[in-house]
């Protein structure tokens, strides 16, 4: 079902517009008036990473007058095997304003505004207010809930992507457009389980992956701003990279939503963090009291080097994240051992058993396990490989 348009039109379009724009005039749907509404257009980039990276460019490249970055972070080496916006001499340098120097590259008539901090309660209306669109380029599904609510409150429509090794996701959520259009609670009315789903830091994505869903996120906001063909509303596309293979799923209003449903119990901003949970309340508790430094690690492996102290360091990653680094003296056993049950065999029960992962998170669940199992002098190794690398040992890469 086609929308109306969301923006204006400009007054007018300059002589170097008209030629720049060109093939998008010659198009009966979009011509001059469709144009003169992505330039008066004001539309805010939730991060400069895989999926916000090809979202400037084409938004930017299509015309869209304004378009706000919000992003806190640096560019990091990682980042360039996707994250197409940051080239090698960014390195270390703000993404928000490499993504700005970009942008301007690749269309200098795009008014670009910087939002170098974090997303919070306490500033994310005040970011998003006087913007037309959001789109919605996070990473963590705390941010997602939160973007999705603060939209809600301020009536502005977002478009939503998803990425996970060859798989994405998108959608366009503007409940304000309909009675049956939904948010994403509507979708996903509770996040998943701490630890369930892993990060793209921790479980990988495809690349080019990100230009997929990105474009398709940039396709969506065009029709959304000019009020061209029939936008994702109430529609989840789905596309399996390995497959190639493509789905669009009906999503439908949810009557209960918490959030836009007959009854709402989400009037406000809330505590994203403690909603979706870093890590399970039975994780947090089996780390107080048990949860060690690298720097403490370096010494326990020294010790025992020297017969003075026995224990087994296990590396609860996925094997292919134990070729690219290890701790020496580790022996891998991956977390879905644990989960499944089989890791226990593996342990010895005359030994303390010491855990790491790459950041903490999946090493805290699996002491949990342990600890259940009757290891009550189990410890894990906080901050993971990822302090490791950067405190003990920076000859091995980071990932």
């Amino acid at each position: 079902m086609s929308l109306p348009a969301l923006v204006d039109p400009a007054d007018e379009l300059t002589i170097d517009e008209v030629r720049r724009y060109s093939r998008h005039l010659i198009i009966p749907d979009v011509g001059m008036t469709g144009q003169k509404r992505l330039k008066n257009a004001k539309v805010l980039v939730i991060g400069a990473g895989g999926l916000g990276s090809p979202a400037l460019l084409y938004l930017a490249a299509a015309g869209v007058g304004t378009l706000g970055i919000a992003e806190f972070d640096e560019v990091d080496e990682s980042n360039l095997q996707r994250q197409i916006i940051h080239t090698q001499s960014d390195i270390g340098r703000s993404k928000a304003v490499s993504a700005k120097e970009s942008v301007l590259e690749a269309n200098p008539y795009v008014n670009v505004v910087l939002h170098e901090e974090r997303l919070d309660n306490d500033n994310v209306l005040q970011v998003f207010e006087g913007y037309d669109l959001i789109v919605d380029g996070t990473d963590n599904f705390a941010t997602r809930y939160m973007v999705n609510d603060a939209a809600y409150f301020l009536k502005i429509p977002y478009v939503w992507g998803s990425i996970y090794r060859f798989d994405g996701q998108a959608s366009v959520f503007w409940p304000h457009s309909g009675p049956d259009a939904p948010c994403y609670r509507c979708l996903y009315p509770e996040p998943p389980p701490p630890g369930m789903v892993p990060s793209c830091a921790e479980g990988g994505v495809l690349g080019v992956l990100c230009a997929s869903i990105g474009s398709i996120q940039v396709n969506e906001a065009i029709k959304v701003l000019t009020g061209i063909g029939d936008p994702a509303v109430g529609k989840l596309v789905i596309y399996d990279a390995l497959e190639l293979e493509w789905r669009k799923l009906k999503v439908r209003k949810d009557p209960s939503c918490a959030l836009c449903g007959d009854n709402p119990t989400v009037t406000g901003l809330i505590d994203y963090d403690a909603f979706c949970g870093a890590i399970s309340d039975e994780a947090a508790d089996a780390a107080v009291g048990s949860t060690i430094s690298v720097t403490q690690l370096e010494h326990m492996l020294k010790e025992r080097d020297e017969g003075t102290r026995d224990f087994v360091l296990v590396d609860v990653r996925e094997p292919n994240e134990y070729e690219i680094n290890q701790i020496p003296g580790s022996v891998l056993i991956p977390k879905g051992d644990f989960l499944n049950g089989s890791a226990l065999e593996q342990l010895p029960s005359d030994k303390q058993i010491v855990m790491h992962c790459k950041s903490g998170v999946r090493s805290a669940e699996t002491l949990a396990i342990v600890k259940g199992a009757g290891y009550t002098d189990a410890v894990h190794v906080g901050g993971g490989i990822v302090a490791w690398v950067n405190q003990i040992d920076p000859s091995q890469p980071a990932y």
